[in-house]
């Protein structure tokens, strides 16, 4: 096979796709019948210097995916899969990866590095090829550059695989003492030093200790500082790469070299080329979103428990940060508006100038003021641009009181310029900004309002004409007028846009139906914005929101009639049955929530309904999220009428419940479940079998997205509640599944933020079964069925108090189900209560609790569970 596996790996890429196809299947069909043979030929392939580069490169791609995987089911299978593999087998595939380090040709290296790479990440974990890391760090004292380069380059994958638990100090020093001496300006090979500040910048969360060590910083730091001065620019770029990681891992140990940072960051912003520019500016944004969090966690009042003081280096910096940041803006490109993806160094300044507000508030006017008033007027457009852009950016931070004043002179100029500027960039940044405007210093919270009823036509005026600008400035005009509507919200029966709405909502519609509306996002932003306009309105304006419903109906229903399409069309037909599905689903939100509406609405709800089901036989996945949302809102209208449609439904709803591949929709499809229990109460029960069934198939499911499993166990709570007693036959499986559930969540290995986020939606997910659970067989002659269960969900309310790393919201629902334990099960449980620690302790820390939500519950709770003891 030897001979044959290079015409294949080259056959796999030819430009004839019968031939490709061809080498394919020979491919699989070699994979399936021995995998070790398979795996050993590739490796022996991708080092071997005689054979074509290409051949290599695929083999040694291969090799990777058939370590790793995007789908984390799908990855523990591959791992599993090649810690099984015979030892000898796997020791000869090491053996060729480790040959080709040395290979001359460079697209071999680097395929060889990650797959090595991929491999530690797998084994190191289980103390399996110990010697990998001296063996790379011999190479190190090779003469040949290139052979040096390569193992960097492995290294620095190395440590982006690898957990820096799995690696001991002493070989974690070593790593660092190799890839900074390849760093230092001595090195003489340009690719060397590039593989090692890249190795560097992935090496970072491995050097705790060494960074806690001033000596071994100072060295980094000064090593890393001088590969920013390097001749090329790569090395420039990923030095200043590593000094960004730096500011965000390291924050609180960068004070002495602040000084520093600045000279060379300002030098690089100034007269670098875009890309390490780019990266110097990105360090101080970065050090912006440090001070901001730190700010936001503490308030600002430091005491000795802070984890990490705030330094204020912003703040110290501001007189000579904001002229840099300001004199970028004037670096613009001049397509920048039209494409979505732009990103240069104006819009980088504008980025980090807008964080700098946002880290020091009020102090940054003064600074930013002159630069504005200087060049808003200036014949140039970049000047008058950079201005606007600088204006917009410190709308967010400093306080109402200081910006207040200086809006509203700010404000007639800003509409003017909007419809008579001669430069669309100009246009677009000023609709953007008055956007910004409506958004931070408009609203029922602010005191000195910015729109009054003397200027409020001439603002809607501008914005509804500037909907008929190019698409990239209606787009910005929609945007402004979202937060106009928005700030309107809690106005109270009166909503000073009432008089305009027939023309607001119409000019809308216009948009939706340009030629161009396909351009910059605008006919989504057009229906975002009607969605708010609608969502904010007040009962007056109800009228011209019915006649909406037809208007939104029909064209939804043209989008559904059977015209051939190309893939192309049919995409952006999808795209508008999403925007149509979404917009009617806030319209029924509106009518079906006041008595006035809802009876008048209901009458369009059956060719709704049958909209809606045309629209679940697209397949598409955005379509069908879109419309399982709609339909939850109708359902929570209707009521337990609903109940007419679900013979029709019920299909789509379980093909949402089996949607394992596109897992939003299955975590929607079960919010809709919750919403029909609802809406129906016990007249779900006929479908509850099947839904039942599909739940508990989900969460033994290892395919589906972890995120999903939560609001399933919060529906079964939901279709307790609604079935009562008729749950009984679900309890022999649903309580079992909860019971390991709650055991594995109660003690989870909360290494990180996020992990802790999960663990916590987990627990409120099982808690709001129990609760759901326990109030629908209340009152019920069957309670005695769920005793058995009582003393496993004190263990876990236990369990919880004890681990002491519950939110709010699960503290909440875990006092409640006290509550709905002793509520339910009353005498009988009134014991088992009495000796559990969150009947004393848990309780009367809730009692006293700020969150007055909480403090809610366990009053609750208090007085169910003394019923019970005494009864």
């Amino acid at each position: 096979m030897a001979m044959e596996v290079t015409q294949i790996l080259l056959n796999a890429q030819s430009v004839d796709g019968s031939i490709r196809k061809h080498a394919e299947e020979s491919l699989k069909q070699f994979q399936e019948q021995n995998l070790p043979a398979f795996l050993l030929s590739l490796s022996s392939e991708l080092a071997n210097n005689e054979k074509p580069v290409d051949s290599r490169k695929l083999a040694g791609l291969i090799l990777k995916n058939a370590l790793d995987a995007k789908e984390q089911h799908r990855k523990n299978e591959l791992v599993q899969r090649w810690l099984s593999l015979d030892m000898g087998v796997k020791a000869q595939i090491k053996a060729y990866l480790l040959q080709t380090l040395s290979s001359p040709v460079p697209d071999a290296r680097s395929t060889a590095s990650q797959v090595i790479a991929k491999i530690a990440g797998i084994e190191l974990p289980q103390k399996q090829w110990p010697e990998l890391i001296g063996s790379l760090l011999s190479n190190i004292h090779q003469l040949q550059p290139h052979v040096k380069q390569a193992t960097l380059e492995t290294l620095g994958y190395l440590c982006e695989e690898v957990s820096p638990q799995v690696v001991d100090q002493d070989q974690v020093n070593k790593i660092l003492t190799a890839v900074v001496q390849g760093m230092n300006a001595s090195e003489g090979s340009p690719d060397v030093r590039l593989a090692a500040t890249r190795a560097l910048y992935n090496a970072l969360g491995f050097a705790q200790a060494n960074f806690s060590n001033d000596m071994e910083r100072d060295y980094i730091m000064r090593v890393v500082c001088e590969a920013t001065l390097s001749p090329v620019v790569k090395i420039r770029q990923a030095a200043f790469e590593c000094l960004v990681a730096i500011s965000s891992t390291y924050y609180d140990k960068l004070a002495s070299y602040m000084q520093d940072i600045f000279n060379i960051t300002a030098k690089a912003v100034r007269e670098d080329e875009e890309p390490v520019a780019l990266q110097a500016i990105e360090f101080w944004s970065s050090i912006c979103d440090e001070e901001i969090d730190i700010l936001d966690e503490y308030g600002g009042d430091f005491t000795a428990d802070s984890d990490i003081p705030c330094f204020y280096f912003i703040k110290q910096a501001l007189p000579a940060l904001v002229p840099m940041l300001l004199e970028t803006l004037l670096k613009q490109e001049e397509d920048q508006d039209q494409d979505e993806g732009a990103w240069n160094l104006a819009m980088a300044g504008g980025t980090c100038l807008g964080l700098v507000a946002r880290t020091v508030g009020d102090d940054i006017v003064p600074l930013v003021m002159p630069f504005i008033e200087e060049n808003i007027t200036k014949p140039d457009w970049r000047q008058r641009e950079a201005a606007t852009y600088a204006f917009g950016s410190i709308l967010e931070g400093p306080s109402p009181d200081k910006l207040t004043r200086i809006v509203n002179v700010a404000l007639n100029f800003m509409l003017t310029a909007l419809m008579k500027d001669p430069n669309n960039h100009v246009k677009d940044t000023t609709a953007w900004t008055l956007g910004r405007i409506f958004e931070f210093l408009h609203g029922s919270t602010v005191e000195t309002p910015i729109i009054t009823p003397e200027n409020c036509q001439q603002i809607l005026t501008v914005l509804l004409q500037s909907m008929k600008d190019v698409p990239n400035v209606a787009e910005k005009a929609c945007g402004a007028l979202y937060f106009l509507a928005q700030g309107y919200e809690d106005v109270g029966p009166a909503s000073p846009l009432s008089p305009y709405f027939q023309e607001i909502i119409q000019a809308l519609l216009n948009v939706t139906h340009r030629e161009d509306a396909g351009e910059s996002r605008l006919r989504t932003a057009a229906y975002e914005t009607l969605n708010e306009v609608v969502r904010c309105s007040t009962d007056e304006t109800a009228p011209i929101v019915m006649q909406l419903v037809p208007v939104i109906m029909m064209e939804l229903h043209q989008t559904l009639e059977g015209q051939k399409l190309s893939s192309d069309e049919r995409e952006k037909q999808n795209e508008l049955q999403g925007l149509l599905c979404g917009c009617l689903q806030v319209i029924i939100q509106k009518l079906g929530a006041s008595e006035t509406t809802k009876y008048a609405f209901l009458q369009y709800a059956d060719q709704i309904m049958d909209l809606f089901l045309r629209v679940f036989a697209c397949r598409n996945a955005t379509v069908h999220e879109e419309a399982m949302l709609a339909i939850g809102a109708l359902a929570y209208a209707t009521g337990a009428n609903f109940v007419k449609y679900m013979q029709g439904f019920y299909p789509y709803l379980e093909m949402g419940l089996q949607n394992f591949e596109e897992y939003q929709v299955c975590a929607i499809t079960v919010g809709v479940v919750g919403d029909l229990c609802r809406a129906l109460e016990d007249k779900i029960l006929p479908f509850c079998d099947g839904i039942m069934t599909q739940l508990l198939k989900d969460l033994s499911s290892n395919q589906l997205h972890r995120s999903v499993k939560p609001p399933i166990f919060s529906c079964f709570g939901d279709l307790a509640l609604a079935i009562g007693e008729s749950f009984e036959k679900y309890l022999i499986y649903a309580m079992p599944m909860l019971q390991s559930a709650a055991e594995l969540s109660a003690h989870a290995a909360t290494a990180d933020d996020e992990m802790l986020e999960y663990t916590n939606q987990l627990r409120n997910g099982i808690l709001e079964a129990y609760s759901g659970i326990l109030q629908g067989f209340k009152n019920s002659p069957k309670t005695q069925l769920l005793l058995p269960y009582a003393p496993h969900v004190l263990q876990f309310l236990d369990a919880l108090y004890n681990e002491k790393d519950m939110d709010d919201t699960v503290m909440k629902t875990a006092i409640g189900v006290l509550g709905d334990l002793a509520d339910t099960l009353g005498s009988h449980a009134g014991p088992l209560i009495n000796q559990s620690v969150s009947s004393k302790d848990f309780l009367e820390e809730c009692l006293s609790s700020d969150d007055h939500l909480i403090k809610e519950a366990a009053d609750w709770a208090k007085l169910a569970i003394s019923r019970a003891i005494a009864g």
